[in-house]
């Protein structure tokens, strides 16, 4: 009898620790662009509009130009993922690993890292370059994305 009662609960911590990982895994908005098809399809396609930056997606986003070599990079990207579970979908983040998709650094020009572009639904994008605080984000977010 005792070691049914033990049973049962290791299961329920298995059970709670299964569906944590679950959550936070499926729930995360931070999201890797890995291709140049990836992109076209999500944020923009350069090929058929080179002329004007026409974001696609549904929700105003901030794309992160970063290189894992960066070490304000790696800074950077914790910040943006408590800023995206705050912004509770809201907003996407995209990253874009900028050793790996050389070409989509190009297309924006991406001399500095980071570089961070802001894309409102409606409106201009933005470009900031360097590292930002959390502060700072949460207000460029406010007032460039969601036009508090």
């Amino acid at each position: 009898m005792l070691s049914l009662i033990m049973i049962k609960k290791k299961m329920k911590g298995l059970f709670t620790l299964f569906f944590s990982f679950f959550t936070l895994i499926s729930f995360s908005q931070v999201i890797n662009i890995d291709t140049e098809e990836e992109f076209k399809a999500k944020i923009w396609n350069y090929e058929k509009n080179s002329q004007t930056f026409n974001y696609l997606g549904q929700k105003p986003c901030i794309i992160d130009f970063y290189a894992d070599w960066c070490g304000p990079c790696r800074r950077l990207s914790p910040i943006l993922e408590e800023i995206e579970k705050e912004y509770n979908g809201k907003i996407l983040i995209y990253k874009i690993n900028t050793d790996k998709q050389r070409s989509l650094a190009s297309v924006f020009g991406i001399r500095s890292l980071p570089s961070l572009l802001f894309c409102p639904m409606k409106g201009q994008a933005q470009m900031a370059v360097g590292f930002r605080s959390k502060e700072q984000l949460k207000e460029m977010i406010d007032v460039i994305l969601l036009k508090k």
